[in-house]
């Protein structure tokens, strides 16, 4: 066998270019089954790896099999030959002996023939499992994708595969996501990517190809009951509770109310943004019982911007508010609070809550002077104020200072501009984002009504920055006075 294969490489390798494409395809071959045997022992598993073996390697063998026809013809126009006589020439009598479809030679052409389209077919195969993998997804293009990569491993999808969400099903979404990957590597060869990659992502697939694989409106009923713990910036950190009931209802007539109210079966909003962020609302519609819409202006938008608006509308959907359904950053307060809450950061550390917001809030140039900036604030404060405590809680005052760098990292990100609330999370209502971009009283209808801002269209709270959680008695037990004494409070 490996007598013919050697004869049939001196035959095939009539010139330079011929015995190119033989080592070019011969070597291709033997490094991918090397590499493939070293992955599956566990020894290689590093993404710019995979992408030498599923993706360079294939494309050089491709090549060198392009090659080999190419240096045929270019033989036979320097020789004159025709092609059965260059075969005569290069094949020895044994490969070529009559009948033709009985000769060795036809024989190592199908044998060859054969391997290279198990080879590639193997190799597509390979790439197309691989390209697919969160891991790839998240380091292949380290510096671009590293702070989604950070915040994916820790948010409720970390077990969804990147591409169920940004690919979707089907062979077109397969494709158009094959074709927008090769310009991104173009981009990120050539550094053409914006520092951060702007937001939303336009390219994503609809939620009902997306999304509703695992959720949909006729799951989203009753109510959930949510804790929410913050920590006061005093000296013990108090930690203040809000515990409220989410309706999650889709809003089933004859009960129109409900956080899923908006992509409800029967119900539909459209509406259109400045600049197309879904930000800044111009316009929200909604359909009416009788099949027409009801428009909601924006009084506060100069008429300008009104009249050069295209109506090229947007139907709501799910990341209209999900928009940072897996790569969630935090703001600096949230950050720190949830790492007290994790026992990251020591609780009984006097004012640790306000040292470690302090300095997690300071501007820094880099990543590396950060951490120094952090590690030297929290450490200083405790020497200069507390220089007792600090001789025997300094094992609290590191862990206090390590969930405190935790928090940077997870959030800021030098080398793509990202930095504190940077991407803005639309669930909520934090300042005047998320719900509040539709509910507020600057969208009025041309009969004066406004989008509905009462609160308890979406939840109820039974405590509100309480020092003690909300104890069951009832549903709302003995807090119900105190969940009337700040419900102005809440509309806020």
């Amino acid at each position: 066998m490996l007598r013919r294969y050697v004869g049939f490489v001196k035959g095939v390798s009539v010139n330079r270019l011929g015995k190119a494409g033989v080592v070019l395809t011969t070597s291709s071959l033997v490094t991918f089954v090397l590499l493939e045997l070293a992955r599956a022992a566990g020894a290689f598993t590093n993404a710019y790896g995979g992408l030498i073996t599923y993706l360079t390697l294939p494309l050089l063998f491709v090549i060198g099999l392009v090659l080999l026809p190419i240096a045929w013809v270019r033989q036979k126009k320097a020789t004159g030959l025709s092609t059965p006589e260059l075969i005569e020439r290069q094949f020895s009598p044994a490969e070529k002996r009559l009948p033709f479809y009985q000769s060795p030679l036809l024989m190592s052409i199908l044998g060859l023939t054969a391997l290279n389209v198990v080879f590639l077919v193997g190799a597509s195969s390979r790439m197309l499992s691989f390209m697919d993998t969160p891991h790839f997804c998240g380091t292949a293009c380290h510096s671009v994708m590293h702070p989604e990569w950070v915040t994916y491993q820790d948010s409720p999808h970390a077990r969804v595969q990147c591409v169920d969400c940004h690919v979707g099903q089907g062979i077109e979404a397969i494709i158009d996501s094959k074709l927008n990957g090769m310009w991104q590597i173009i981009s990120v060869t050539f550094g053409l990517y914006e520092k951060p990659i702007p937001t939303p992502v336009r390219q994503l697939r609809p939620a009902q190809e997306t999304c509703e694989q695992c959720h949909w409106p006729s799951k989203f009923y009753g109510q959930r009951l949510k804790e929410i713990v913050r920590y006061d910036t005093d000296s013990a950190s108090t930690p203040l509770y809000t515990t409220l009931a989410l309706k999650v209802d889709a809003g089933a007539v004859p009960h129109e109310s409900g956080i899923h109210w908006h992509i409800a079966e029967h119900n539909e909003v459209r509406y259109v943004s400045v600049n197309d962020d879904r930000e800044v609302m111009i316009w929200v519609e909604m359909l009416q019982p009788d099949g027409s819409y009801k428009r909601f202006v924006n009084e506060d938008l100069d008429m300008t911007v009104m009249s050069d608006v295209s109506d090229a509308y947007r139907v709501l959907d799910c990341v209209d508010c999900h928009n940072r359904a897996t790569h969630v950053y935090e703001n600096p307060e949230t950050a720190v609070d949830a790492r007290m809450r994790k026992g990251l950061i020591p609780r009984d550390l006097p004012y640790v809550k306000r040292e470690a917001l302090k300095a997690v809030s300071q501007e820094y140039p880099d990543s590396a002077t950060a951490m120094r900036g952090i590690e030297e604030h929290i450490q200083q404060f405790y020497r200069s104020e507390y220089d007792s405590l600090a001789l025997v809680r300094q094992a609290a005052i590191d862990s206090a200072v390590a969930g405190a760098k935790h928090a940077y990292r997870r959030n800021v990100h030098h080398a793509m501009n990202v930095r504190w609330n940077t991407y803005l999370n639309h669930i909520g209502h934090e300042d005047d984002g998320g719900c509040f971009r539709c509910h507020n009283e600057s969208l009025v209808a041309a009969d004066g009504e406004t989008i509905s801002t009462d609160c308890s269209v979406c939840h109820e709270f039974a405590t509100y920055e309480s020092a003690e959680p909300f104890e069951f008695g009832g549903l709302w037990g003995s807090s119900k006075a105190e969940y009337a004494a700040i419900q102005p409070v809440s509309a806020h």
